[in-house]
């Protein structure tokens, strides 16, 4: 189906199963196993000698749907569901990777992606270089002879920074390492980094997947030989994601372009508005032409998604003045909402790590972290302003 259809069409009617009662819509498969007419077919299905579904943990015709539908949209040959996007990315880690071994991984991730690389991976013999995500040279010169996997967020969350994937992934093959991108902010309505030369695609299904805020999923696309132990891991270690939670993403993908689309237009009037307001003192969105990595970023995607970043004069202090002044913007630090959500990465999501790890990383006191959603425009803009004391 993915040769013949557009983007769009998939989005709604890819990787749909249907059973003997032949419904329209995605049927909910809420069971935690399956039977079989025989223990002679329960032995075959066990030894995998014939295909069906076992136990859902790891096989449930829901969650089926769920993977075949995003490896559509991804244009990835098979994809494995985990319970959230962290969970896909300890897949993707110890799945693929063993003591001794070495990665390379931009420092510009998710915060909570830095004490997993550098505490619970470590602790395994496993170690990482961190590198700036937009040195090419400093990617090259991370290289060790037990490298195996480059990990990359891109655009990044919270500052929009943007990793040369086709460069990095040329460095990663001449390494004969693994590149794995995290595509959670732009998802495949934009991006679709195995075409600029990643080898997998990591997804917080939770944020725009799913689009509405509603559950916690994850998911890992690329080739099937690059998969399969990453699939043994997460049937192994059980981080599994829930046939409801399948269910729900898969509705969210029938409308992600719509939606991507939309709250990315929204984000770019929002980031040129704030470019104006004396009282910020710099905006992160790749979508401006004062990013310095505009042209890459516009060559990747046409469009640079629905986060932005600002820094206010201030600190702390300023910047939860900001937060603390909104009366529509939710105040979360999830995104990937219909509703606009706002928060503080110093004290939030990036709560975790030192400062001089926040420093590294551009996590200043002033900085906050916008969302866009589909309200009105007009009523974002206002609501931001609130809090912005303009000389």
């Amino acid at each position: 189906m993915t040769d013949e259809f557009q983007f769009d069409t998939l989005a709604v009617r890819a990787g749909t199963l249907q059973s003997d009662f032949q419904e329209h819509s995605e049927a909910l498969f809420l069971t935690s196993s399956f039977t079989y007419k025989s223990a002679a077919e329960a032995a075959r299905k066990f030894a995998n000698e014939e295909p069906g579904f076992i136990y859902s943990r790891f096989t449930n015709p829901t969650v089926t749907m769920f993977q075949q539908r995003l490896a559509a949209l991804e244009g990835t040959e098979d994809c494995v569901a985990t319970a959230t996007g962290m969970a896909a990315i300890s897949a993707t880690v110890f799945g693929l990777l063993k003591q001794g071994d070495h990665m390379v991984s931009s420092r510009s991730v998710f915060g909570t992606v830095v004490p997993l690389f550098d505490q619970i991976a470590a602790r395994l013999g496993i170690a990482t270089t961190w590198v700036p995500a937009a040195d090419v040279e400093a990617w090259r010169a991370a290289v060790r002879p037990n490298t195996k996997l480059f990990f990359c967020e891109s655009p990044s969350n919270p500052l929009g920074e943007i990793v040369d994937i086709t460069t990095v992934g040329e460095i990663a093959k001449q390494a004969g390492a693994i590149f794995a991108v995290d595509n959670c902010l732009l998802t495949p309505a934009l991006q679709r980094p195995l075409e600029l030369g990643a080898d997998l695609v990591v997804h917080s299904a939770t944020k725009y997947l799913d689009g509405q805020g509603r559950v916690l999923a994850g998911a890992v696309c690329g080739r099937r030989e690059l998969i399969e132990p990453i699939y043994m891991y997460m049937r192994t270690a059980g981080a599994a994601l829930s046939p409801f939670n399948a269910w729900v993403c898969l509705k969210g993908m029938e409308t992600l372009s719509l939606r991507i689309n939309a709250q990315s237009d929204q984000t770019l009037a929002l980031a040129r508005v704030l470019e104006q307001k004396d009282s910020v003192k710099r905006v992160y969105y790749a979508g401006l032409p004062s990013h310095p990595q505009h042209a890459l970023a516009m060559k990747q995607s046409p469009k640079q998604g629905a986060v932005l970043a600002f820094e206010v004069e201030g600190g702390q202090a300023a910047a939860w003045r900001v937060i603390d002044a909104c009366k529509m913007i939710s105040i979360t630090a999830n995104l990937g909402d219909t509703k606009s959500t706002i928060t503080h990465p110093a004290t939030t999501t990036h709560a975790r790590l030192s400062q001089a790890e926040r420093d590294k990383s551009g996590i200043s006191e002033g900085l906050l972290r916008v969302a866009v959603g589909l309200e009105g425009f007009d009523d974002i803009e206002r609501d931001l302003a609130r809090g912005l004391i303009e000389r």
